[in-house]
């Protein structure tokens, strides 16, 4: 079934008793070309680009808990390609691309909005960098406009320009960053890889990998073994105690990541607006709360909830930037489990058993990621060679002095 207004009308005409739902429940084959492990926003646009590009369908993707349960339904939906160094930059520009075209692509509603993104700057060395960073962005292909303070005085008059420890001198747009729903982003990846034939396989946690002789030939779950010739894993904060299951100790440590959301109120924030001397941004959701983020929690853990510190810390910036917020009431918070790598930067790359791939390392990054992320490992996934935006993801950069450093604030990732 395609979705249209056609269709829409005639199922109102009808009694709303012809919708079909978005995938399979299937019970896992004995063995499959290749066994996706997760079910998030990576792993299931993976499935989907390997069947739509290269036509490869003999694939399963396996998810512990329900579809999309991991952080791909627990971040803040922004998604932008406002990146500086040429290891990151094609390829998130390249993801914001994929995005614009992602809703006619598989024929679903993800609420895509390019309300543009506002990147604010303190300070004249932060203008610079942010100089720096924007010719990089144009260089790349992608969009960027710097915005002095006369004309944010004028579009968003509410922000704090003359707070005297954090005066808001300017910032750097750019335009086709917004949000999208991200939910509906997995549940479209996953009904566009279920119609090319993919079996996604819920409630199949993985406990173990079938490696013999430096090869991997499959996977043991809680629902049986499962042959593959090639195994794909790609599950997030859960990165590390996966990947151990094959005897690998990963660059990555796991925090939690919290995002906020408060009672709704009437539009007033154009877009997403990010703080530059703390941690800070926002976006407001279509049904009028501020949606927003900060910090990870410094300490190490896959519980996917946060502490009160993060939530001062985090309330803290918006009050730096929009004192107008103070009285607004805290609906809810949540978090999502972070793969922090040791420069900031992911990885999409073959381990060294044969057979056994991986992506992760996303720290912050992942969810603007997805399109591009899935594409790429679709293509390593198919011609066992990666894709031209994504050859410095690599395993052994670090070993090789190869980092991708993007935030330049070194191998800590409680800092990233």
């Amino acid at each position: 079934m395609r979705y249209s207004a056609l269709n829409i009308l005639r199922q109102g005409l009808t009694g709303n008793k012809g919708w079909k739902p978005l995938w399979r429940d299937p019970t896992p084959k004995p063995e499959y070309d290749i066994v996706i492990v997760g079910a998030g926003g990576h792993g299931l646009a993976t499935a989907y680009y390997l069947a739509k590009e290269y036509g490869l369908t003999n694939i399963a993707v396996l998810e512990k808990g329900w579809l999309g349960s991991g952080n791909i339904g627990r971040n803040t939906t922004i998604i932008r390609s406002n990146y500086m160094l040429l290891g990151n930059e094609p390829f998130y520009e390249m993801s914001m691309k994929l995005w614009e075209g992602l809703e006619q692509d598989f024929n679903y509603n993800a609420m895509v909005s390019q309300r543009s993104i506002l990147n604010l700057f303190h300070s004249d060395p932060q203008r610079d960098a942010f100089v720096r960073r924007a010719n990089s962005m144009l260089l790349a292909g992608a969009d960027a406009e710097l915005a002095d303070e006369a004309q944010l005085r004028r579009e968003l008059p509410f922000l704090d320009f003359d707070n005297a420890r954090f005066p808001i001198k300017g910032g750097l747009y750019q335009r086709r960053g917004g949000t999208v729903r991200h939910d509906a982003v997995a549940w479209g990846y996953a009904r566009g890889a279920d119609q090319r034939g993919v079996d996604i396989i819920q409630n199949c946690e993985v406990t173990g990998f079938q490696i013999k002789n430096g090869v991997c030939a499959g996977v043991d779950t809680v629902r049986g073994p499962i042959r593959a010739k090639k195994v794909a894993v790609c599950v997030a904060g859960s990165s590390g105690r996966v990947m151990s299951l094959a005897g690998m100790r990963l660059p990555i440590e796991s925090h939690v990541l919290q995002a906020f959301v408060t009672e709704g109120l009437k539009p007033v924030l154009p877009g997403v607006i990010t703080f530059g001397a703390g941690h800070f941004y926002v976006s407001q959701s279509d049904k009028g709360g501020l949606v927003f983020g900060g910090d990870i929690d410094g300490y190490n853990t896959y519980a996917q909830r946060g502490n009160l510190p993060v939530v001062e810390d985090v309330a803290e910036g918006g009050m730096a930037i929009m004192p107008m917020i103070g009285r607004t009431r805290l609906l809810r918070s949540w978090g999502g489990v972070m793969d922090m790598s040791m420069d900031g930067s992911p990885f999409i790359d073959k381990t060294h058993i044969d057979g056994l791939y991986f992506n992760g390392g996303w720290c912050y990054g992942g969810f603007k990621a997805t399109p591009a992320s899935g594409f790429c490992y679709a293509h390593l996934l198919a011609k066992d060679t990666p894709h031209p935006v994504a050859t410095e993801y690599r395993l052994d950069r670090f070993r090789r002095g190869h980092l991708i450093d993007e935030k330049g604030v070194g191998a800590q990732p409680n800092l990233h």
